[in-house]
């Protein structure tokens, strides 16, 4: 591969500073031309989408937007609780600065359970609810009425604004976010995947269509990367009278001031084998260390083991105290502690709001040198602009050096052909026609199955309006977001598929006798029996359509038969946990787990964190110990993991029932296996599901597909299917994976109730 190695120097980088800044703003000193602009911009504009360069303040510029309406509340949403608590403290400075009145709080869902619980109720919703109504409710040093800063995840935004909170709170939270904010902030959007994305869509269609921009309220979007799906929403939205600024710090008339220095970048291909890479970054690590040693230098990959496996190999070099890990499971004590070590090996984590800070503040760049891998252009981007920041450093003209390393086709899609004498104009020209570094899923999911997420706010919102000035708009919202998304679905369609999701949700967590006695009364509850009626008694089904039937008449039956009324119960559950990984923000198949780690194997100084069970299961060893993991060694060979289920028919009613079906599949668990054969797996209970949300494919019939998902990311995982006169092992798309993997292929499956699913 070493003839595929490109070399490219990525000239200086430098930003306006403004010499007049406007009289609201003189109390920031030196000012930035792109944060006047967000500033002057916000008078008149809808939305703010602030593209500047990493590194050179684009929180300080969106929270300029607060002056216009000094006594509105605002909502900063920042993609991780780490960024959170940054940005509450950046945010304090700044109103402190500012004279502003707002109380600052942060709010991720740990935070929540730590207020109060003695002055309006233990329940999270309730207590979110009241101090956006009133923060001195909760916070008395908030005085009066004041208004408030709110800075949280996009978790809590999402289920906020889609009604996923407590049923006795949803409505109050989600009227509070969608009217209480005069200016909303979204931090790294770029961050987002599709169905967050639709998320930030959803409320900003919701804000023109119910006039609230003409109000005055404001967006400000930050991202140093934005994607193109994402500005062909944008401009869909545009279209539709919203204004919008762009902003990219790359015009002005003021002082150009030095932003990042020359980066001699190399670009690698990715080896196949991992200890292959792993043993080259090691020795790139070790030579830079010991030709200059005085430097500062990271190392980002996408895999947390990769990063472990990396440190055992430069530990076994001699350098363990020149080396700190920035990692997910990473504490802040330890990601502090890591920021001052000459050599910082971190995971994505890094990509949002890191500025790899020294104390003392070296005289130029806080990192000479970056070595880091990128599966699609955002990543790429975000990375090297790590490396050689120098805004407002006395050294700028040291050059930086970079290794990046790229998946092995981008050189057969046309990296091969990069004219490396072109600077960073070239570089981003060519990056941006190569299709292995897009993001997958964006299109395929917003033209999908996304349409029946936001039918569940626009569901809620409709019944809130019934009867009032407002209905009328919802089916304007639905068209609104059908032009800016794709796809053909009519509101009427997805309205009656929520209705029959709602009513599954409801009698699957009813008690059995509220199924007998009130499942016509419960929301959705018709609309739902009539789906099982379907679903499981075609003859019955077609009576009730030729009018020799009606639904009455299964009142007697659902209140007389115990097992007519399980059956119902038992296929809603399989409905709702089938639709379920719709509905939630992040796409992870299991909790977080409690984590004791003694010995190092994921943290430099701190003992204990949370961990994905997925992860642990697949590179380590463990023992329980009391209601902690104890990670007792690393496995010798990663572990493959598969499930196992077992199924009471025959193995071709399992083809003809449940094959390319999204479902829920009851007693599915989870096994190690090593060498081709089963090793001991030690009981995990968040992973005992009764049902396991998913799509099983045949992997013969779809090698295409897996193959793209494997390069894209995507994981299936083998599963063994033990029927009455069979033993098979097919593919398992668990939770989300399903869902878009067909939508991308445009692969029928069929749905829950046997209706088919085609993109």
């Amino acid at each position: 591969m070493a003839n595929q190695k490109l070399v490219i120097k990525l000239e200086p980088r430098s930003i306006f500073a403004c010499t007049s800044p406007p009289e609201k703003i003189s109390f920031i000193t030196h000012p930035l031309q792109h944060q006047v602009d967000v500033f002057e911009k916000s008078h008149d504009a809808d939305i703010i989408l602030n593209s500047t360069q990493t590194g050179t303040g684009k929180t300080k510029a969106a929270l300029t937007v607060l002056l216009h309406q000094p006594t509105k509340s605002a909502v900063y949403i920042a993609p991780t609780n780490a960024l959170v608590e940054q940005q509450r403290e950046a945010a304090e400075k700044f109103v402190k600065e500012a004279g502003l009145p707002h109380i600052v709080k942060s709010a991720s869902a740990r935070e929540i359970k730590t207020w109060a619980d003695d002055k309006v109720g233990r329940r999270p919703g309730e207590k979110l609810y009241n101090v956006l109504r009133n923060p001195a409710t909760i916070f008395p040093e908030a005085g009066g009425n004041r208004p408030i800063l709110l800075v949280t995840n996009p978790d809590i935004f999402y289920y906020a604004t889609f009604f996923a909170y407590n049923k006795l709170d949803k409505g109050n939270i989600a009227n509070s976010f969608y009217t209480k904010f005069a200016t909303v902030i979204f931090d790294e959007f770029h961050l987002y995947d599709a169905k967050q994305l639709v998320g930030l869509l959803f409320y900003l269609a919701y804000f023109h269509i119910f006039d609230f921009f003409k109000h005055g309220r404001r967006v400000v979007l930050l991202t140093a990367t934005p994607e193109p799906a994402c500005e062909l929403a944008l401009q869909s939205l545009e279209k539709r009278g919203v204004k919008i600024a762009r902003i990219n710090g790359e015009i002005g008339n003021g002082e150009l001031l030095p932003s990042q220095t020359a980066v001699n970048l190399e670009l690698r291909p990715q080896p196949d084998s991992r200890e292959e890479w792993l043993a080259e970054l090691a020795s790139q690590v070790v030579q830079r260390f010991r030709e200059k040693p005085q430097e500062n230098g990271a190392v980002i990959l996408d895999s947390l083991d990769s990063i472990n496996r990396l440190k055992n190999l430069l530990d076994d070099q001699g350098l363990t105290n020149h080396i700190g890990r920035i990692t997910g499971p990473a504490p802040l004590k330890d990601r502090q502690r890591a920021m001052q070590c000459q050599i910082i090996l971190a995971t994505s984590t890094v990509d949002v709001g890191f500025n790899f800070e020294k104390n003392p503040e070296p005289t130029r760049q806080n990192l000479d040198w970056l070595i880091f891998s990128a599966h699609n252009r955002a990543a790429f981007w975000q990375r090297i602009g790590r490396v050689g920041r120098v805004l407002g450093k006395s050294e700028t003209n040291l050059d930086s050096e970079a290794i990046a390393y790229l998946p092995a086709i981008a050189w057969e899609q046309g990296l091969a052909s990069l004219d490396t004498s072109g600077g960073r104009t070239a570089l981003q020209q060519t990056l941006d026609n190569l299709p292995c570094l897009e993001k997958p899923f964006l299109l395929a999911y917003w033209r999908s199955e996304a349409f029946l997420e936001i039918a569940r706010p626009l569901l809620e919102l409709e019944e809130v309006f019934q009867d009032i000035a407002g209905a009328e708009l919802i089916p304007q919202l639905f068209e609104t977001l059908k032009s800016t998304l794709g796809g053909n679905r009519t509101w009427d369609d997805c309205r009656f598929r929520m209705k029959i999701l709602r009513g599954a949700e409801n009698i699957s967590k009813a008690s059995l006798k509220d199924v007998k006695e009130r499942w016509k009364f419960t929301l959705g509850g018709q609309a739902f029996v009539k789906t099982f009626i379907k679903a499981k008694y075609p003859e019955d089904w077609e009576d009730l359509q030729n009018g020799l039937a009606t639904l009455d008449s299964y009142e007697s039956l659902f209140k007389k038969n115990d097992e007519a009324a399980k059956d119902l119960q038992e296929f809603a559950h399989i409905f709702s946990v089938s639709y379920a990984p719709l509905f939630n923000f992040r796409g992870s198949l299991f909790e977080s787990l409690p984590i004791r780690d003694p010995h190092g194997y994921l943290l430099d100084e701190s003992e204990e964190t949370r961990l994905d069970p997925i992860h642990l299961l697949r590179y380590y060893e463990f023992v329980q110990n009391g209601e902690y993991i104890e990670v007792t060694g690393r496995a010798n060979e990663n572990y493959e993991l598969i499930f196992r289920l077992g199924y009471p028919d025959t193995w071709q009613e399992f083809v003809n029932t449940e094959l390319n079906k999204l479902t829920a599949f009851k007693n599915c668990r989870i096994e190690r296996r090593s060498g081709g054969a089963i090793r001991p797996t030690p009981l995990i209970q968040v992973l005992e599901k009764y049902l396991m949300p998913g799509v099983i494919i045949a992997e013969k019939e779809n090698q295409s597909i897996i193959f793209q998902m494997r390069r894209e990311r995507i994981i299936s995982y083998p599963i063994i299917i033990q029927c009455s006169n069979a033993q098979k092992e097919y593919r398992f798309l668990t939770g989300i994976s399903g869902i878009l993997t067909m939508a991308m292929k445009g692969k029928q499956l069929r749905l829950p109730d046997d209706e088919v699913f085609i993109v």
